[in-house]
């Protein structure tokens, strides 16, 4: 039997939301053992002088905990 557990990630990039969603899937796994698939739960943009300067995603990240 596995147990799940969820965390909440924020990440951003200067490139783009997808970016971002790739930032912090790579970190997530860097610290985390069996991510198994995130939810996006919000995106952002920071705006400065009109242009978008970065884009923020917030997401659930699923892992399992392993013995």
């Amino acid at each position: 039997m596995s147990v799940a557990k969820v965390t909440e990630i924020i990440a951003s990039s200067k490139k783009s939301f997808e970016d971002a969603v790739n930032i912090g899937i790579k970190r997530a796994c860097k610290n985390l053992e069996e991510v198994k698939g995130a939810w996006i739960k919000d995106q952002q943009v920071k705006v400065l002088s009109g242009k978008i300067t970065e884009y923020r995603v917030t997401m659930l990240v699923t892992f399992v905990l392993t013995n």
